[in-house]
């Protein structure tokens, strides 16, 4: 039954997004130009009225937050409390630490590592956010940096790592298939988006492994979102080495 059950919530949610973004960097190398010659976009138009575009940009943030949701009501039905998978009702002082400390530790080498192999034709040029300049656009962005680090953390890590264990598989092993999932969905931009997350996966691992604390990696993982939507949205049209 947790076999399938794993199925069946990654067919519905991220697992399904590593085979659609496997496809699309299939489709991006059989193409002539290089990867670093393409552009992807993460946070794009949804439509052409702007209240539109916006209730489409949150329903998107909402849809993101089910995912997560799904993957807890599983566990607290199996006969889990939520604080055993390290989501306590309210985060400590120590986890508030502990995201601060995993946002520097992932930011500065992953945009260093990107911009690395974006000039070495191993990735698209990534554009965090094309979205145009309207008073809900820092909203919409920071709700979707949530949506992503609550989705991501709670499947790829609290959810999975926990069937896993509840399978019998080893602590090792699941980490390295929890790290190789958040790197898959991540293929569409390019190798170095995989690898970057695959890289980004173990440390979160191992991390709620070794303190069994959720919080701060759903934490970090929106920090480290609003930083690159937001930002990216605020200081694209002002310096040169974005893309």
């Amino acid at each position: 039954m947790l076999v399938i059950e794993l199925v069946i919530v990654f067919t519905v949610t991220l697992g399904l997004s590593g085979a659609r973004a496997l496809l699309s960097l299939l489709d991006a190398l059989l193409r002539s130009d290089t990867l670093s010659d393409q552009q992807v976009a993460i946070n794009t138009p949804q439509a052409t009225v702007e209240v539109i575009d916006l209730l489409r940009q949150l329903l998107g943030a909402v849809q993101l937050v089910a995912w997560g949701a799904l993957g807890l009501y599983l566990l607290w039905r199996g006969g889990m409390k939520l604080a055993e998978i390290g989501l306590p009702r309210r985060p400590s002082r120590r986890d508030l630490l502990l995201s601060v400390g995993l946002t520097a530790l992932i930011g500065t080498p992953g945009l260093l590592f990107y911009l690395g192999a974006w000039q070495a034709g191993l990735n698209l040029a990534v554009q965090p956010s094309t979205l145009e300049d309207t008073w809900w656009r820092p909203i919409t962005l920071t709700l979707s940096a949530f949506g992503n680090g609550f989705a991501e953390e709670v499947l790829v890590v609290g959810y999975l790592i926990t069937r896993l264990r509840q399978l019998g598989i080893g602590e090792n092993t699941s980490l390295i298939i929890s790290a190789v999932l958040r790197g898959s969905y991540h293929l569409y931009q390019g190798f170095g988006g995989f690898l970057g997350n695959v890289v980004m996966g173990l440390v979160f691992g191992r991390v709620w492994q070794r303190t069994g604390r959720l919080w701060p990696l759903i934490a970090a993982h929106t920090l480290l979102d609003v930083f690159a939507f937001v930002g990216y949205a605020a200081l694209r049209d002002h310096v040169s080495w974005l893309p």
